[in-house]
């Protein structure tokens, strides 16, 4: 094991036992191949799943490695065309199985942090999908929750703000302006503290993933 491996081994399992007594059920995974397994495995035959705006997922393949399986109903967000479409799966979201995610940051005490700027994921992640699986590479664990905070608004948003070609100050320089651009993407900030009914599940990737 090289000293980064070690180093990955030993944040995630302190990241996972802090998950545990807020009633989140933990995994560390090394790679993105053991992660695309663990996520599957965690999804019982017949199950409705879909996913929201998280690069992770997509880049990991997930998506296709579910279609393959033949005994899921996958909701594909990335198949709709229009704005009625798109307006329809978010609702269909919160009455599915499963729902996936990824997370602009984590502390490494297991505050959650997500951004959004419609709202659907983090609504998604609050209240409606029976299970939330969120996939999360170790370089989104910050220090502290405040430290994950700073990630998530000053990381995620610009690289987020470019990858969607919005007008905000942030895409112009990659900094955090505190705006209130009628562009923003920074409209909801979704802090996870507690899991009461034990339906959110966090897989660690020992890779960089996302933004």
């Amino acid at each position: 094991m090289t000293p980064k491996e070690q180093r990955n081994e030993h944040l995630a399992q302190t990241v996972i036992k802090n998950l545990k007594r807020r009633h989140i059920d933990g995994f560390y995974c090394p790679t993105g191949k053991d992660a695309v397994k663990k996520v599957s495995e965690l999804i019982a035959d017949g199950s409705s799943v879909t996913w929201g705006g998280t690069m992770t997922v997509r880049d990991l393949g997930i998506p296709d490695a579910l279609r393959s399986r033949g005994t899921l109903e996958v909701l594909d967000r990335d198949l709709v065309e229009t704005p009625e479409e798109k307006q329809a799966m978010y609702l269909r979201a919160f009455s599915t199985d499963v729902y996936l995610s990824s997370a602009n940051a984590i502390s490494e005490d297991g505050v959650i942090v997500n951004i959004d700027g419609n709202g659907n994921r983090v609504a998604a992640i609050t209240w409606g999908p029976k299970k939330v699986i969120f996939v999360i590479g170790l370089n989104k664990v910050a220090q502290t929750v405040e430290a994950a905070l700073a990630r998530a608004r000053s990381t995620a948003s610009p690289i987020n703000a470019a990858r969607f070609d919005i007008k905000t100050p942030c895409q112009t320089d990659g900094v955090c302006h505190n705006c209130n651009s009628q562009e923003s993407i920074c409209n909801y900030v979704h802090f996870l503290r507690n899991s009461p009914k034990g339906r959110h599940v966090v897989v660690l990737v020992g890779e960089d993933l996302g933004y």
